[in-house]
Formats: structure tokens, sequence, C-alpha cells
């Protein structure tokens, strides 16, 4: 029986592991931190659960593949619970939208912003469908191994204008200032700035309206305990708390694993979920000539996140909101080019009770309001000392936009910064989505699904194709498992 390794568990590692379980493969996972899930870990305090990162769940089917390679249902390990709408886009005047699929509720909303502009996010939806298609459908699971697979693309990336930004796109079909930033802020949640992002990624709007907007129950981290219930019931191993030291390497090849408490492992392949830096660096001199080319790369932004239990319900506040600052592309530029911290910040705030009522105690509401930050490589401050007064100002503009009294309520509060994503999941730079997808930085310019130099070496996650957001790490683990079957004979 052949064997393999994946370092990391976040949700590429785990959708990889269970195909290569499934295809008989004695797989085992390697995970550093106490807890799986990668960037979807989550914390227990004071009676509240707090999700760390990932709570936008789309294409459910993707996911639910992955027990229905072995003939199981995912509804029996996981329960996905609709969201609607999608998200309650704000901003700082006071205006409202609510972004569904329901077409006569987002016709309504869209005619609010400017009556003109309901006959052009049609022509926008057409758009978005047709990317949607020739980018996830036919490419999201495709390794991009040579530059004669990417040629093949080009015609389809060149009829979509691919070079051209999601912002500018959208530009072409609404005037309204407002429906511009409800349909190109998409691209921030995997990384992107909207106004360099490759328009392609403007078919994350046709994965959400046909797919939906889920949530799990109990979080996120229910939907990494099912991914791992299965995958153990499958036969394979996962082992915690234990971070990789280094990758192994005899004739060419990697060998097996050595970790930090000095336990070691021999595996017919390897692959990593890590960090894509860190995992070169894992290989020692055989990745160092890589991992210094990759830190030439563009990195997407990091994030800063409050995390905060609250008394009463909020019942007005929906689950996903966006509070747009009053600048759109000046932030922009602070947090992808000029490296400054905002004192007015755009903010993810997440609010799951409003849909799972368990994840904080009788009467009381879990929350976090999420700031996309420059990376540690354009602003490297002292977040011990700058975290607590940015924690403050993103409180203040969550109580002054739609939670009045918020902070008298507060019972647990606690954030996470960019020096977090360096020291606890060894994120470059503390880039909390890894390479910025920019077309220049997109499918066989992205890290390979498998190594060029070394053969049985390959990698799952947001660093290679097709990026960020649980679709496209789920669709990385697709593809690089295939080439793993197909190498290992599997």
């Amino acid at each position: 029986m052949k064997s393999a390794a994946v370092i990391g568990s976040g949700f590429g590692g785990l959708a990889l592991a269970i195909r290569l379980q499934s295809a008989g493969i004695a797989t085992t996972i390697v995970e550093a931190r106490d807890k799986p899930g990668g960037r979807a870990y989550f914390w227990e305090k004071g009676g509240y659960t707090f999700d760390a990162g990932p709570t936008v769940i789309t294409d459910p089917d993707c996911l639910r593949q992955l027990w229905a390679l072995s003939g199981h249902d995912m509804a029996a390990d996981v329960d996905l619970m609709p969201v609607s709408p999608f998200y309650r886009l704000n901003w700082p005047d006071g205006t409202n939208f609510d972004y569904t699929n329901d077409d006569a509720v987002l016709n309504q909303e869209i005619a609010k912003l400017d009556p003109a502009d309901v006959a052009g996010y049609r022509r926008f939806l057409d758009y978005s469908a047709g990317v949607y298609a020739e980018g996830y459908e036919k490419l999201g699971a495709v390794p991009f191994l040579d530059f004669t697979s990417m040629l093949k693309a080009a015609p389809a990336l060149a009829r979509y204008q691919a070079w051209r930004s999601v912002y500018s796109i959208v530009s072409g079909f609404v005037r309204s200032e407002k429906l511009r930033q409800a349909l190109s802020f998409h691209t921030l949640l995997v990384g992107g700035n909207p106004l360099t992002t490759s328009a392609i990624y403007a078919l994350i709007h046709k994965l959400e309206r046909d797919g939906g907007v889920w949530f799990a129950r109990g979080g996120t981290n229910r939907l990494v305990a099912g991914m791992v219930r299965h995958f153990e019931r499958l036969g394979g191993t996962i082992r915690l708390g234990d971070p990789v030291a280094e990758i192994e390497m005899a004739g060419g090849r990697a060998t097996g694993l050595r970790t930090a408490s000095g336990w070691r492992g021999s595996f017919d392949a390897i692959a990593s979920n890590a960090d894509v830096v860190h995992s070169y660096d894992l290989l020692k001199d055989a990745g160092r000539k890589t991992a210094a080319r990759l830190r030439k790369k563009r990195f997407s932004p990091s994030l800063f996140v409050v995390h905060f239990g609250v008394k009463g319900e909020w019942r007005d506040i929906p689950h996903h909101m966006i509070l747009f600052g009053p600048r759109y592309q000046g932030l922009l530029g602070d947090i992808y080019n000029g490296g400054r911290l905002a004192d007015d910040p755009a903010l993810y705030l997440h609010h799951p009770t409003v849909t799972d009522p368990a994840m904080a105690p009788p009467g009381c509401s879990t929350f976090y309001a999420l700031a996309p930050v420059p990376h540690r490589g354009k602003l490297d401050v002292d977040w011990a000392v700058e975290g607590p007064k940015y924690r403050d100002r993103i409180l203040e503009v969550v109580e002054q936009r739609v939670a009045p009294g918020l902070r008298d309520k507060i019972e647990v509060c606690f954030h996470y910064t960019p020096q977090d994503f360096t020291s606890d999941l060894a994120a470059h730079l503390g880039s909390a989505f890894s390479l910025e997808p920019v077309l220049t930085q997109s499918a066989w310019f992205r890290v390979h699904n498998r190594d060029d130099h070394i053969p049985n070496l390959y990698f799952v996650g947001a660093g290679t194709h097709p990026g960020a957001g649980i679709p496209g790490v789920v669709g990385s683990a697709k593809a690089t498992a295939g080439l793993m079957i197909d190498d290992l004979g599997g």
C-alpha cells in the first residue's frame, strides 16, 4: 500500500487527505497546532465559540464530493445552514444594501442605488457566468504544470479581458459607485485588491448566486471536525501539535518528514498545505533557491481580527456585514501599496449567533470584526503596542455604525494580528492569503501543484492553483490528488 504525508490540516490539506485515503493511499496528516483547521482554527472562551478564519461557505457541492468518493453523505457529519441575505453592505452615510440571490429583492436593492443599474447588473451577471464556466468549472481543478497548458487557456482568458481588474469590469456595467463596490469587494475575501485582481475573479459572484452562502452549525470549526471524522473513518491518521522541522530528501526525492518532537516518518509522496515559502524552507538546501524566488513575489495583505462576545442578541445585525469606509480606492492603496494602518478601516463583521444561537451563552452574541491590513513586509509595527489601540478603534467603528452601546456589553474580547499569522501559521510576512491573486501570479504562474524538480513533492492550498477561499483550496486538493493518485498508481 502506497503512503503519503500531508503537512498541515487546513481545508486544502484535509480535502487532499480525504481524496488520497479514499483512493487507498495510506495518508498521515502532520499538523503543527493543537487543533486541526489551519486558518479555520477556533477558540472557546467563557461559553462563547469563536471561529478564527473563513466563515463564508460557498459551492457546498465541492465539499459533498469528498464524502461521496466513498459512498458517504456529508450531512451525517456536517449540518450546513443557509445564510440570507448573503451579506448586508453598509456605507458611512447609512445606506444599506442586502446582497442575495433572490432576484426580486436584489433588483429592488439595486434600484435604490440607481434604477438604471438594474439592466447593467443583468449584463454583469452574464459576464460573471461566462468567467465562472471558463475559470472555475473548466480550470478550477486542473493543474497548470507547464506553460503550454497556460497558453491553451489564454484565448478564453483574453475573451473575458482577464488583464483588466474586477473593479474596472464592474464599472463598465454599472454606474453607481456603491454598486461598483458591492460587486467588486469579493476579491478581498481571497486576498485580492479589487483594483488590480484579474477580472476572472468576477466568477465569485456566479459561484455564490448559484450555490448560495452557507454556515456550518456550530461554526466553521464543525466543518473541519466533520472532515477530520470522515478522514479517520476512512483509516487516515492525523498527528497534532508537532510541527514539521524538515522534509527529508535523498536521491532527488522527498523521502519523509522529521518533526520538532523528533518523530520521523517515511512516505512515498509528500504534500504541503503549509505556507509555500515555509514549505520550501523545510527542504533546507534543496529548497533554498525556490524559497528565495518566492520571497520576491507579491503577497496578499494580512488581517487584524477582533473577536468579542457580548450580552444581548442583536437580532437586527445579520450574519455577514461589510462596513465600507469613507474611502474605497484610497483605503485599498493604503493596504496594498502604502503600508499604512488606516484610521478609517473597512470591516467584515461576522455575527454567527443570528444563525446559530448556540455559539454563545443564552441571550448573548458572538462576533468578529475583521480589517484587511498591510502585511509585515509593508508595515512591520509592534503589534503588542498597536494591537490594543487598533482593537479599540475597530470596536468604536462597529458601535458607531451598527451597534449602539456595544462596548459596555462586551464580556469576552481578544484580537489576532499579522504577527500571530506569522507565529501560529508560519505565514510569510503574516500574509493571510499567500500569493496575491494578480494575473501574473495565477494558474501556471502560481506555485505548481507538483514541484518541477522533486517528482514526489506536491502542494495544496492558497499558494497553489487556483488560490485562496474554501472552493479554491478544495479545488487545489482535487487537482493535486489527481496527480498524486496517478503518480502513485492508486
